[in-house]
């Protein structure tokens, strides 16, 4: 009898774990089925660009149904909740689906209205994200013709999917509006609450660098409570205010809403307690998670996904075999960062390594770690067809490992206290 695998989610990970297991598995030994609420695939880092004319949406979003391999079903239905007592996936147009093996994909949801005030008065006028393809496109519209005041580039609280990008906005703004001529008459400003500009310390102190040399304020520990889009005014919920004439929002992230009422499933988040080294979910042996999905402590990045795919398509493997799972994933992540004027810096780390500088993928380059160049921004361009081409059919990237490699990195010496 052929093994029943069901993957919700048609995302990155869904898509790439769909076709892996079916380039693994014949028809006639697993059958496949993927559930999404739309067909709408958006490559997601390619949302960064659509606000500075640097990318249409028409170049990023495809049907999901075509990104499959043939002998996958694709279930078009919004997931109302899985039994996971009884290995079955209920969908909101009626279908159940029994499973052997369930694999979460369902990355994240935007929560803009958690934010008090955030999508009220001045939402999509002064107050915008980058973080969907319509938000990114009315953003567009917007900076055309912005030519003076205080741009406001806010995260409001991790996680967040490409923890990067909000920094990546902050600089590709100032080449955008330098440019174009009116930089000295627009003041930016970055605003987080974590403690420095990043998340790892090596390249919180790079970064925070970028944005003091292109005279791009940063404040720190900023845990943002209210948007008020009438007055131009952030708030914290320690009181202090942001003043701002435009406001670019990382709004608040949350799991599946369906992960979270699902008992057994997720956390209170709506994300999937996950081994951090198997990718098994902590609640039920049969449940794996992937990507954005889990509650892993590591990015939730495309890169990650890329990474965890080769781990989570063997477990899947050894478990419908009754083998032991292999604890190999590491953590790995690895980021494009631009720096705006067709240049880009490159972080690698994971788990236990954070990012250093030296070369990628191997001591012989040719892409250099935290390091700006124009060849990172070209390896960020040529991602795109990777992506399509080689990652979503469930094909490896020659020479990239999914295991990270000191190999070319260099640890920096402690400084003399």
């Amino acid at each position: 009898m052929a093994h029943r695998i069901v993957i919700l989610g048609g995302g990155t990970g869904g898509t790439m774990m769909a076709n892996r297991l079916r380039r693994r598995y014949d028809p006639d030994q697993a059958k496949i089925s993927v559930v999404d609420q739309d067909d709408r695939h958006v490559y997601q880092p390619g949302l960064l660009f659509i606000p500075f004319g640097l990318a249409e949406s028409e170049e990023i979003v495809r049907p999901r149904r075509k990104q499959l391999r043939g002998d996958i079903d694709f279930h078009l239905s919004a997931v109302d909740h899985v039994a996971v007592e009884d290995d079955k996936v209920h969908l909101e147009d009626g279908t159940v689906l029994p499973y052997d093996v369930l694999v979460v994909a369902s990355g994240v949801r935007l929560q803009p209205e958690e934010t008090e005030g955030l999508t009220g008065t001045g939402w999509n006028e002064r107050m915008f994200t980058f973080y969907d393809v319509s938000g990114a496109e009315q953003l567009a519209r917007t900076l055309a013709s912005f030519e003076r005041g205080r741009l406001v580039v806010n995260l409001v609280d991790m996680p967040i999917k490409c923890p990067v990008a909000p920094l990546e906005f902050a600089f590709l703004a100032d080449s955008y509006f330098t440019e174009r001529g009116v930089r000295e008459q627009i003041e930016l400003t970055y605003v987080t609450p974590l403690d420095g500009a990043f998340t790892k310390p090596m390249a919180s102190e790079r970064l925070a660098g970028l944005l003091t040399e292109k005279r791009i304020d940063l404040v720190t520990e900023f845990a943002a409570g209210e948007a008020d889009g009438e007055q131009g005014r952030l708030v914290s919920w320690d009181e202090r205010e942001v003043p701002f004439d435009l406001l670019v929002t990382v709004p608040l992230h949350g799991g599946a809403s369906y992960v979270e009422r699902s008992e057994g499933l997720g956390d209170a988040l709506g994300f999937v307690p996950t081994d951090q080294e198997t990718l098994q979910s902590l609640g039920r042996p049969n449940v794996f998670a992937i990507g954005d999905a889990t509650n892993l402590p590591i990015s939730k990045a495309g890169s990650v996904t890329h990474f965890e795919g080769d781990v989570l398509e063997e477990n899947v493997a050894r478990f419908l075999a009754g083998q032991e799972l292999s604890a190999a994933y590491d953590g790995h992540a690895n980021c494009f960062i631009e720096t705006g004027f067709g240049k880009a810096l490159l972080i690698d780390f994971n788990y236990e390594t954070e990012p250093l500088p030296g070369r990628f993928p191997t001591s012989v380059g040719p892409l250099p770690l935290l390091r700006e160049s124009r060849l990172n921004h070209f390896g960020k361009l040529m991602f795109q067809w990777l992506y399509w081409h080689v990652l979503l059919p469930g094909r490896d990237i020659p020479g990239i490992s999914p295991e990270m490699t000191t190999s070319g990195k260099t640890r920096q010496p402690e400084p003399v206290s």
